[in-house]
């Protein structure tokens, strides 16, 4: 018998990828179909098949596999991103918005989420319109129905209506037809009055009509004004009305500081949406314009000032960054790093230090970006967050020739890759490792690393790894 090509998971998904490239997307969907059958609920192929699915026009299927990895790791990036372009595609808009903010706010550094924030708002507003040019019209089928309701209304009125002797009988106590009636209240008495002379009811007037028909329909008409008072603004509702004068003063209070909060995450929003777009300068004055703003509010206008003081010190350091000014974004970075520290905020503090780590590393300053990601790593709060820590660290002691600590920190991020599931980092990770190795002149384990990271690189897949590890 012919020796038969071995078909392996990697050797499908390379294949698949590289038809679906060539738009040949049934035949890449077969590829991923069978590598599936290889390694079941794989999250990469899963949604390397969906954007497949996506492309064929198959929007339901494209959504389960999305959901499906997901289902196998809550935070996976390249899993969110999907579902939320595939959701945009249906025209769930505001589903895909959702999950284009989850997704930014577990990988703030992929810029395609911000991306899709951006269309998914942009869409949103185009199908809705402005809200204040949205009229209801009086149609003829409108009115027909308000009018039958009208009639219905009338005829029940006409057959609850009480007879003279059942108005005159109708009691409520005096005090509270006094406060219905108001003014009236007097009137209403004098004709009540009225009714126990008995030789004036038993009179008429010159055109014939009795006296006491007259007053029993004057009663009449003030119990009329004093059921509809009753009916459009009951006792409970005036009482309540008081006791909203009382509170004025409070609601008005409340009211003011909600209007703040949101005034505080518009403005927010608007700085992370200009340095996302590029405007890095218009980020930064903003932040500067809103951090004088709020040092000129007391904590109880803002409860959390100090926590928006640091974050806005975050937000202009990053914007110094985008500049190129370095040493403004370290004096940014580092005010950051002191509010956290000096309120207790244990998360402001890890992304402080991250921060000021890579603006270290940026300026070449790498022993002291390594001993600043050093002291971050006991508040990493999750494996994917220490590879990349462990990965940035190990890249620093390469870049100062001290490849056996170079070599350490590499495989202590493959690690927590490997405990992430994340490929993308196992890739990083390994290629660290393999160019430790190097420098170490352990050529053979470098060359077993480097066919491991190329594996890697297929899976992810990224064409641009491929080439720069074969080279």
């Amino acid at each position: 018998e012919e020796d038969l090509p071995v078909v392996t998971f990697g050797n499908l998904m390379t294949e698949g990828t590289t038809l679906s490239r060539r738009g040949q997307h049934d035949k890449a969907l077969g590829c991923f179909n069978d590598a599936l059958k290889l390694r079941a609920g794989d999250k990469h192929c899963l949604i390397t098949r969906s954007k497949c699915f996506l492309k064929l026009g198959d929007t339901e299927n494209s959504l389960k596999d999305a959901e499906a990895s997901l289902q196998i790791d809550k935070t996976f990036p390249e899993g969110l991103y999907q579902k939320a372009e595939t959701l945009y595609t249906m025209g769930d808009f505001e589903f895909a918005l959702v999950f284009y903010h989850r997704g930014r706010r577990l990988r703030p550094d992929i810029h395609k989420f911000q991306l899709g924030i951006n269309k998914a708002e942009e869409a949103i507003i185009n199908c809705l319109g402005n809200p204040s040019a949205v009229k209801l019209e009086n149609t003829e089928e409108l009115c027909f129905v308000s009018r039958q309701a009208e009639r219905k209304k009338d005829n029940q009125q006409q057959q609850n209506k009480p007879t003279k002797d059942q108005k005159q009988t109708k009691k409520q106590s005096p005090k509270t037809e006094r406060q219905l009636l108001g003014e009236l209240y007097a009137d209403k008495a004098y004709l009540e009055k009225l009714l126990k002379d008995e030789d004036l009811m038993q009179s008429s007037t010159r055109q014939g009509i009795k006296v006491i028909d007259l007053v029993l329909d004057g009663i009449s008409y003030l119990n009329h004004r004093r059921d509809f008072w009753q009916q459009q603004k009951p006792m409970y509702a005036r009482v309540y009305e008081r006791k909203l004068l009382r509170q004025g003063r409070t609601q008005d209070k409340k009211r003011k500081l909600s209007d703040i909060g949101r005034s505080i995450v518009k403005d927010m929003e608007d700085i992370e949406l200009c340095l996302a777009r590029g405007s890095a300068e218009e980020s930064c004055r903003k932040a500067e314009r809103m951090l004088r703003k709020i040092q000129g509010w007391t904590e109880e206008e803002v409860p959390n000032k100090n926590e928006l003081i640091g974050n806005l010190h975050n937000c202009i350091g990053n914007a110094h960054l985008a500049m190129g000014q370095m040493e403004a974004a370290l004096q940014s970075h580092k005010m950051d790093l002191d509010f956290a520290r000096k309120n207790a905020l244990t998360d402001a503090e890890s992304r402080a230090l991250d921060n000021i780590g890579h603006v270290y590393a940026r300026m070449g300053r790498f022993q002291q970006a390594i001993h600043t990601w050093e002291e971050k790593i006991p508040l990493a709060q999750s494996s994917l967050e220490k590879a990349w820590l462990f990965h940035e660290i190990g890249r620093c002691y390469l870049e100062l020739d001290q490849a056996e600590e170079a070599q350490d920190y590499g495989q202590k991020s493959l690690q927590s890759a490997d405990e992430e599931g994340d490929v993308e980092w196992q890739l990083h990770a390994t290629v660290l490792v393999a160019q430790a190795q190097v420098k170490l002149k352990d050529y053979r384990s470098a060359i077993m690393n480097f066919e491991r990271a190329l594996e890697k690189a297929k899976l992810v897949p990224s064409e641009a790894a491929q080439n720069g590890i074969i080279a």
